[in-house]
């Protein structure tokens, strides 16, 4: 689990992110994640620039190149994608070749008004996504969100209800709701459909002087027994890991068997 503090310097962010995602492979680890718009977070006005075509692309290069050679799968974050004239706010899976074996476009757009903040408008950017995706990661599945959707228990029902048993949710979570809402939510997500929960954060203070804004940081896992496993700090850059036990996820979901007993349908 890598946390880091984007800026509007793409090559940067880039090195940065290799760095760390060859810490990640120097201890071993089977699957390493980036935060959300890990590439860039900078003015709204340069996302169109910067965004790419997948495959293909800064981003999207440096992710494939790095999973190749370190045979290690790499959950990008999400970057910025251009599909024709739209954009979306993806999260790219590449598997231990380098290949990208799956994408999700993030369903839920950030349009909020904070107390003391300019307004988010995510929409005025972004594209939402309509598909739910999950892909198998050799003993397990994972079922891939981004950020804002932690907020929305049905699409994580509906992940679970596909097979999933890890959530991976990259996130640029807001200082002030993430002191309030971030832990409690991906507790509950992981509580509630008993699986495990990993949220790769951006941390510090981002966009222009006159109006910055501070990301919470606090990269966590969770169980599916909703226990956390780790819990990054709220500032530092850096990589953090877990050993996802499998064999108890699912040996809680037979003793404790409550996914059995819904009675409302796929999302309820």
């Amino acid at each position: 689990m890598c946390q880091m503090r984007s800026g509007g310097d793409v090559p940067a962010n880039l090195a940065a992110a290799r760095a760390l995602l060859a810490e990640a492979a120097d201890a071993g680890a089977d699957i390493a994640m980036l935060p959300e718009f890990f590439a860039y977070l900078g003015q709204d006005s340069g996302i169109r620039e910067i965004a790419e075509v997948l495959p293909g692309g800064a981003a999207s290069t440096m992710l494939s190149t790095v999973a190749g050679e370190r045979q290690m799968w790499i959950l990008g974050g999400s970057i910025h994608e251009r599909d024709g004239d739209r954009l979306y706010n993806t999260a790219p899976l590449y598997d231990r070749t380098g290949e990208l074996v799956a994408t999700y476009r993030k369903v839920h757009l950030f349009d909020v008004d904070l107390e003391g903040q300019p307004p988010f408008r995510e929409s005025a950017t972004f594209t939402p996504g309509t598909e739910l995706v999950t892909h198998p990661i050799e003993d397990a599945r994972i079922g891939l969100s981004i950020c804002y959707d932690l907020r929305f228990p049905e699409l994580y029902r509906g992940l679970m209800a596909l097979g999933s048993e890890l959530f991976a949710v990259p996130a640029q979570f807001q200082h002030q709701t993430g002191v309030a809402h971030w832990e409690v939510l991906l507790r509950a997500r992981a509580i509630e459909n008993q699986c495990f929960v990993a949220a790769a954060a951006q941390w510090g203070e981002f966009g222009s002087p006159e109006e910055p804004r501070r990301s919470y940081g606090h990269s966590l896992i969770v169980g599916p027994w909703g226990e956390v496993l780790v819990d990054a700090p709220e500032e530092g850059s850096g990589v953090w890991f877990a050993d996802l036990d499998m064999t108890e996820l699912r040996r809680v979901r037979k003793a404790f068997p409550v996914l059995e007993h819904r009675r409302l349908g796929l999302i309820c």
